[in-house]
């Protein structure tokens, strides 16, 4: 008998791109949301910004929804968070 072993990991792109630094402006941040419209997800954030905003003060909070799970955050979405925010979180639930 013959054991065949896949390693399913896809290979690093040649030329990666490198996140951008992002300095918070004075003491408070404004925090980004991002809901992939999971079931539950809302509540999972709305529990981590809960705990957040108890930690550390926030200047803004931007909170959007994407339409379906499976698709990508459209670009105008993503150009508002990088626009608006010093970070985004976003979650996956069910």
């Amino acid at each position: 008998m013959k054991v065949q072993i896949i390693i399913p990991e896809e290979q690093a792109p040649a030329h990666e791109k490198s996140a951008a630094r992002r300095v918070a402006r004075g003491n408070a941040l404004r925090l980004g949301v991002l809901d992939n419209s999971k079931a539950n997800a809302d509540h999972l954030l709305r529990f981590i910004v809960d705990g957040l905003r108890a930690a550390h003060p926030l200047a803004n909070l931007v909170s959007l929804r994407k339409p379906s799970a499976s698709r990508p955050a459209e670009e105008s979405v993503l150009q508002q968070l990088t626009g608006e925010t010093d970070f985004v979180l976003t979650a996956m639930a069910d």
